[in-house]
């Protein structure tokens, strides 16, 4: 099992011009890893919706990769975005999995099928070309560029500690530079860097 750190650290460092979609126990701690104009923080009010939007984005936005950093109760919640990201051509979608087993921002909730679900299997059953599940920070490390340069849709399910994120504010509440905004404003901010 790594720690969050150990999951985001190799991400940001590999980093090389991605769109980055963060929600719940992943906002702050990806906050900590980067301060890039193209990360967004889907955590207004809408768990489980973080893989969709990553979708729209990677369908609207051919030309760019698109990563989710999505927690395992949001996923569980939105499984049918496996088949639509297939279904749909997303091959510039690489969604991580958080797998904590936990909803860590609301109180730390048992997820359904804690310690039994395999994302990377539900993945591949959905039609993802390649799907991957580490639960060792150095393997996952030597793994992450040639995950982030192939064809997607690509699923990552990183193992990590359970956490305590608290549940998340806007408008000033928040360090992390991607909360400052109201979540209208931050999504017409992101929508004109979208169009440049």
């Amino acid at each position: 099992m790594m720690t969050k750190d150990q999951a985001l650290a190799p991400l940001a460092a590999c980093r090389a011009g991605e769109i980055v979609v963060t929600t719940m126990g992943m906002v702050r701690p990806w906050a900590a890893h980067s301060q890039n104009e193209l990360d967004f923080a889907s955590a207004d009010s809408a768990m489980g919706h973080a893989a969709d939007l990553a979708v729209g984005i990677a369908l609207a936005q051919p030309a760019r990769k698109v990563v989710c950093l999505n927690g395992d109760g949001s996923m569980l919640m939105t499984l049918g975005t496996l088949v639509t990201a297939v279904e749909n051509g997303a091959t510039n979608l690489v969604l991580f999995v958080i797998q904590n087993d936990s909803y860590e921002i609301t109180g730390n909730q048992r997820i359904p099928g804690a310690g039994t679900v395999d994302f990377a299997g539900l993945a591949r059953a959905a039609g993802f070309p390649r799907a991957y599940a580490f639960d060792d920070p150095a393997p996952y490390a030597a793994a992450l560029p040639e995950i982030l340069r192939g064809p997607g849709p690509v699923l990552v399910t990183l193992r990590v500690e359970p956490g305590r994120e608290s549940p998340l504010g806007r408008e000033g509440k928040e360090t992390a530079a991607y909360l400052r905004l109201s979540a209208p404003d931050e999504v017409r901010r992101f929508r004109r860097l979208m169009t440049r």
